[in-house]
């Protein structure tokens, strides 16, 4: 792309949620940073509980942060201007420009008559405040931030969020049309053809939109296709009788996509890592890894590095008597510790890790995880719950601040150096144990409130071989596992599926050029 005109961009929109919207946006990044193009990632409005601190301390979604890695660049504040983080089925946390300003229920965050967003006293408030009814005052705050990449980058890919036809929510909208109305970005849209009816996907997205709307959607992308392409093509001929719109691409379904998306367990079940086949271990036992699926979990991708080992299994859990055969229990990080904290007791599996603690088997708490280990809890912030005793399994005492805690602490533990990032409101106070990352260690059991200090691979072999041998296994970890190279890998493989199997020159003109002039309208458009 020598020679492109800077600023260029793209929206990649989807039929659906979990349609491929992060894959094909990474793709692209990933594509387009390999031809030598100076590119970033954007999505306005972010809502997910897996979140990642950038180097200035800001809260960004973990997506974006694995786009930007797609991209070889830095991820900032500028890629994910609103990040809603969910406390409840009803309310979220508000990120905005990196920093938390509140907590806003769904109705009044998307223009109902629900109230404002209620600060935590002490939060940092970026630009104006938010108000209860008034999302479309954010829609300037995204445009600007959009502006500013396309004033540093030749390229900005931006992503969707579930699916531009949402008609209950078009006319507050921020992160599909809204945005690429006031940025004028072409809009290809994405379907997820495994699901089945893709075809009347592709059609009705576009049918249900404005003239306005339509006018910036240039075409489709299939994802997830398995068997020859040849047999499609008939259909896509067909749909571009019936839209004027082309098919940019047909992506193959493809194992091994280990990447952060936005949220649901099941994407965590998933990827390169865990779908791949599993390599032998290297000892004579395997290492079976059990992780509570605590309720508002959290950057459960904290064990994806674990999975990555040759030898470990890692499942999610919700059972007492699943921590059975467990060699390694970890409670993971959560947007809601007290809650968690009832959930692990109504399920026995508060009993089952105390038994664990008492036998010398290992268990490890992460963030939220580390909180509900320690013996007492004070939350006048997160669920309000004021005075709530923990497991008693570390001798920590947590408070919840109003301030959230952001940062990128390095350091060392088992006597390897270890970098990670931490996001969280509770301040621990630690009271005894050996001391572990900011935590504590007692016997085998392990706190910390650092997510991903497993990605730095000397110090996860080390803990490793720590809990093999707590466990009694012969599991020696792979000397030479980097998880830092299969996370490179695995975005390279995205960046191959855009390669080989897109219309990259149409992509390219679409990026430089924005949605051709003449796309017909299709009824009956927007009610």
């Amino acid at each position: 792309m020598s020679g492109a005109k800077r600023g260029g961009g793209l929206l990649v929109a989807g039929t659906t949620s979990d349609a491929g919207k992060s894959v094909v946006t990474a793709g692209i990044c990933r594509w387009l940073a390999r031809q030598g193009v100076k590119v970033a990632p954007f999505k306005a409005q972010n809502m997910s509980l897996n979140s990642f601190v950038t180097r200035e301390g800001a809260e960004i979604g973990r997506a974006q942060a694995m786009q930007a890695q797609a991209a070889r660049v830095e991820p900032t504040a500028l890629m994910n201007p609103v990040l809603l983080k969910p406390g409840s089925d009803r309310s979220s946390q508000v990120v905005l420009l990196g920093k938390p300003v509140g907590e806003m229920s769904a109705r009044g965050f998307f223009g109902g008559s629900g109230p404002a967003a209620q600060p935590h006293s002490g939060t940092v408030s970026p630009g104006k405040a938010l108000h209860g009814g008034r999302q479309e005052q954010l829609l300037g705050i995204v445009t600007d931030c959009l502006e500013q990449l396309r004033g540093t980058y030749d390229a900005v890919i931006c992503e969707g969020a579930g699916s531009p036809a949402e008609i209950n929510l078009r006319r507050t909208d921020i992160v599909n049309m809204g945005i690429a109305r006031a940025a004028r970005l072409p809009v290809v849209v994405v379907g997820d053809i495994d699901r089945g009816g893709v075809f009347a996907s592709f059609f009705g997205t576009t049918a249900l939109l404005s003239p306005e709307d339509q006018s910036l959607i240039a075409g489709y992308m299939v994802n997830k296709f398995r068997g020859d392409v040849s047999l499609l093509e008939p259909g896509m001929e067909m749909l571009r009788g019936l839209t004027g719109r082309a098919t940019y691409g047909v992506l193959p379904f493809q194992h091994g996509l280990g990447i952060d998306e936005e949220d649901g367990l099941r994407v965590s079940l998933r990827g390169a890592v865990r779908e791949s086949v599993v390599a032998p271990p290297v000892g004579e036992d395997v290492l079976r890894v059990a992780v509570c699926a605590v309720p508002l979990m959290s950057n459960f991708t904290d064990v994806d590095a674990l999975a990555a080992e040759p030898g470990v299994v890692v499942r999610f859990v919700d059972r007492a008597e699943e921590l059975a055969d467990a060699d390694l229990v970890v409670v993971p990080g959560t947007r809601g510790t007290v809650k968690a904290l009832a959930w692990l007791r109504e399920r026995g599996l508060a009993d089952a890790l105390a038994r664990r603690a008492a036998e010398g088997r290992p268990v490890l708490g992460i963030c939220g995880g580390f909180q509900a280990l320690g013996e007492h809890i004070e939350d006048d912030v997160e669920s309000r719950a004021g005075s709530v005793e923990g497991l008693g399994l570390l001798p920590v005492r947590v408070r919840f601040a109003p301030e959230k805690t952001l940062a990128r602490p390095s350091g060392t533990a088992l006597g390897e150096p270890v970098d990670g990032y931490e996001i969280h409101h509770g301040v621990a106070e630690v009271l005894g144990g050996e001391p572990f990352l900011d935590g504590c260690r007692v016997g085998s059991v392990w706190g910390t409130h650092w997510h991903g200090s497993l990605e730095s691979d000397g110090f996860r072999r080390a803990f490793l071989r720590e809990v093999a041998a707590a466990a009694g296994r012969r599991f020696v970890p792979a000397p030479d596992t980097s998880f830092a190279t299969l996370r490179e890998d695995q975005l390279d493989l995205l960046g191959d599926l855009i390669e080989q199997h897109a219309d990259t020159d149409a992509l390219l003109k679409l990026i430089e050029a924005g949605a051709p002039a003449g796309l017909p309208f299709l009824p009956p458009g927007a009610p």
